[in-house]
């Protein structure tokens, strides 16, 4: 039950309101951004909720237990906060989302009536349509150590405890030519070999992207050049962009021990018996 301000319950009782819908969302990058259906703006602790234009969303599904809660919200590009770019580099995933039953005559009346992120995120033409997902779908989501050949630890990270900062596995440089969005050729990395940055970090430092950090889909260095390509895309990469990008690892035993010789640290269980060998059938020699 939500508990609602006495001056809201009294509005509310009073038979003509004067109500509206208010989404708040923070990105994963710190941006915040507020929108509401009522046919201007309104602000309210800090954020300034737009009149988004065409911005509509579906009922709010509830159901007991640990079910998950969701809704779906449409709308058209037409913000300028709200960009095809972002959407396409996936600045918006999983990005934290409140909901507030707002009277836009006085927004000190209002209520959170939910909090969630946002989870697909489907664009068709100038247009989108966000699935919010509620609190609960995080209690879905794998938890403690599988058993597998591959390891389990994020390269870099507490448990694996390569050093990322190191000049053996970080690069810095700048693209010389852009061929797509995804796609770049790049200078200041060729001392590295082939292939070592793939499934790593790439982060640009200046330019449109600035602050974007992208995984990298193949690095590859052929004789006069070395190629990037991102699994996402950026927003409007130029010849001129700088970057940083730091090592990727496949997760595989062999991996670990010839290019970070760390199989100390390796998080996997590499001489558990596979497939093959639960199948096989006991023949007579």
């Amino acid at each position: 039950m939500k508990a609602l301000s006495p001056d809201l319950a009294a509005h509310l009782a009073s038979g003509a309101t004067t109500l509206c819908w208010c989404w708040r969302v923070v990105r994963r990058d710190g941006v915040v951004l507020g929108f509401t259906d009522h046919d201007r703006a309104l602000t309210f602790d800090g954020t300034t909720y737009e009149a988004a234009s065409g911005f509509t969303a579906s009922d709010i599904t509830d159901g007991l237990g640990l079910s998950v809660d969701n809704l779906e919200v449409t709308g058209a590009l037409s913000s300028a906060t709200l960009t095809d770019d972002d959407l396409a580099a996936g600045r918006y995933d999983d990005a934290r989302i409140e909901i507030y039953r707002t009277n836009w005559a006085d927004t000190s009346q209002r209520v959170l009536m939910r909090s969630g992120s946002i989870g697909e995120v489907r664009r068709t033409g100038t247009g989108f349509t966000a699935e919010l997902r509620g609190l609960a779908h995080y209690l879905q989501q794998p938890k403690g150590r599988l058993l597998q050949l591959t390891c389990d630890a994020d390269l870099g990270d507490a448990r694996c405890m390569v050093d990322l900062s190191s000049p053996a596995f970080h690069g810095e440089g700048a693209i010389t030519a852009a061929h797509s969005a995804r796609r770049f050729t790049v200078s200041g990395i060729d001392g590295f070999e082939n292939g070592l940055f793939s499934r790593g970090l790439f982060s640009f430092t200046s330019g449109a992207s600035a602050g974007l950090k992208v995984e990298v889909k193949s690095h590859a260095k052929l004789a006069s050049s070395v190629t990037i390509e991102l699994w996402a895309e950026a927003e409007g990469p130029v010849a001129g962009d700088t970057f940083v990008v730091t090592a990727g690892c496949d997760k595989r035993f062999a991996t670990c021990k010839a290019r970070f010789a760390n199989t100390i640290n390796f998080r996997g269980f590499p001489s558990i018996p596979g497939n093959q060998f639960l199948t096989q059938v006991g023949r007579k020699s």
